[in-house]
């Protein structure tokens, strides 16, 4: 049996990026990833010779200065990798059904009051207001701000406020209210639960700057692996953990499905905080951490669609689409019998044609329960198992729905596709983990706000936790993560310090 100082299992980005942070540290680590390509929602794949995303659509803060290039700056990466600014004056464009205005989200905060209120020239007060307080929640977060943690997640102010709510206080123009919310697909925001500090953290970060990975955002999980294996660290693929062993309260070992162990000091976990769990014998963990852990609600899930486009048959758009059948940007969760209810649109940034788009990728929400007649089957690269003609009838269906809301922007796509293919929340669910399909792990809710926060320490001494589950998913929240679990291991005030030594 093959030991290591730290075993971390899973390589979506929290996990590489612990690996990172941990192997340059002088920790020999070992990152286990079951699926055939790293990287979890960093994963990219190729149809047709065209790239898609299945995660990583665009990238916030990323400018010089902004709070990701300098974490970024400390992992070593930044200087690698290919990006490509968003358009300054319209990086998100919000559209609803019956109105023709596309209504264009700028970049810097200037630049987007003075857009936002050329739409709406009797509410700059308003839009005033409301990017001045998503800046004052900003600075409420030691970590978004790369600085160190001072006191308990739980004095942070605005944690129990509602992001609906706030937005109406700003402006009671309905429409207005909509288009500052109009992007919420990047958190399935929802009416009722989302916490302003959700949609603060989020939105701030995009109007700094937004970006798009040139040909994909495998290149970032690519960028740390690479680092790990500089650092003497291994990078398994194909390496299906399956069950932590448990000797005198400590994980003494991790066993994989092809009967593999690898022995480590520390373990850590980048899977679903309540899918770890099911990896260790009950008799180790109370039933009421685990009962916290496995009842904590998961976000809602996604059907796609990936488009191949003929090729110099649509110009490239240097933006991405909002479009929202039913005006309330806030429904769109619990969509009921109207789907979709509105969507969102990319393409991707390719090194091969600046000019014309290779490749649109359309995501509407979906229920998990939606395909819950299939989900006693499991269809991935390495394990193919065909899920049967109901099943593949189903995806035709929506993906013709879905054609039919696009004709409306992009008349003849139909003419102009070249091929097209589908993921559903069954696809989510066998490549990244979630039992579920959650496109965004747990959900956060205004009115508790402490039961979805999740400390990287379990109630097993040497097993920490990361990934989007812990604190705020999205690449910031998840690199905030990582350097939260890093903590436990190498400190908070050295890390922090460090940090702040890397960064120009």
């Amino acid at each position: 049996m093959e030991k290591f100082d730290i075993v971390i299992v899973g390589s979506g980005l929290g996990g590489l990026e612990c690996g990172a942070i941990l192997s340059r540290e002088g920790y020999k680590v070992l990152v286990l990833e079951k699926n055939k390509q790293i990287g979890g929602n960093l994963q990219i794949f190729a149809r047709n010779k065209r790239i898609f995303d299945t995660g990583i659509h665009y990238i916030g803060g990323l400018g010089e200065g902004q709070n990701l290039n300098k974490y970024f700056q400390f992992l070593g990466i930044m200087d690698d990798l290919k990006l490509q600014q968003l358009d300054e004056d319209g990086f998100d464009v919000i559209s609803f059904e019956g109105d023709e205005i596309e209504y264009k989200h700028g970049q810097g905060y200037e630049n987007f009051i003075n857009i936002m209120a050329g739409y709406f020239p009797g509410e700059r007060e308003g839009i005033i207001k409301y990017c001045e307080k998503i800046k004052e929640v900003c600075k409420s977060f030691p970590m978004y701000n790369l600085e160190r943690m001072n006191s308990h997640l739980g004095s942070i102010p605005f944690l129990d406020v509602n992001a609906r709510d706030f937005i109406a206080i700003c402006t009671s123009n309905k429409k207005l209210q909509y288009v500052l919310a109009g992007s919420n697909l990047l958190y399935a925001g929802e009416g009722d639960k989302t916490p302003l500090y959700v949609h603060a953290l989020i939105i701030n970060s995009y109007i700094e700057s937004a970006w798009r990975c040139v040909d994909g955002g495998s290149q970032i999980g690519r960028l740390l692996a690479r680092k790990i294996r500089d650092n003497g660290g291994k990078v398994l693929t194909h390496a299906e953990a399956k069950k932590f062993i448990v000797e005198d309260k400590k994980v003494r070992h991790v066993e994989l499905a092809d009967g593999r162990t690898f022995e480590a000091d520390i373990f850590i976990s980048n899977a679903h905080p309540a899918v770890t769990l099911d990896m260790i014998d009950e008799t180790y963990i109370r039933k009421a951490y685990r009962k916290r852990i496995t009842s904590l609600e998961n976000s809602v899930s996604v059907f796609i669609l990936y488009i191949v486009l003929k090729k110099k048959t649509i110009r490239y758009f240097n933006c991405n689409y909002y479009h929202f059948i039913d005006p309330d940007v806030w429904k769109g969760v619990s969509y009921g019998e109207q789907w979709p209810a509105g969507y969102a649109l990319f393409t991707g940034a390719s090194s091969r044609d600046k000019e014309y788009a290779e490749t649109m990728t359309m995501m509407a929400y979906m229920d998990y329960n939606e395909t819950k007649k299939w989900e006693d089957t499991f269809n991935t690269v390495s394990k193919e198992s065909p899920r049967g003609k109901e099943y593949e009838d189903f995806k035709t269906e929506r993906a013709e729905r879905m054609f039919d809301e696009l004709e409306k922007r992009f008349p003849g796509i139909r003419e102009h596709t070249e091929a097209y293919y589908t993921s559903t929340p069954l696809t989510y669910r066998d490549y990244i983990g979630t039992k579920d399909g959650s496109l965004y792990g747990v959900t956060k809710d205004y009115r508790n706000p402490m039961k979805s926060f999740i400390s990287p320490r379990t109630k097993i001494s040497n097993l920490l936790l990361t990934g989007q589950n812990l604190n705020m998913h999205g690449v910031l929240g998840v690199t905030i993560g990582a350097i939260t679990t890093c903590s436990e291991i190498l400190g908070h005030d050295k890390l922090m310090a460090d940090v702040a030594k890397y960064v120009k």
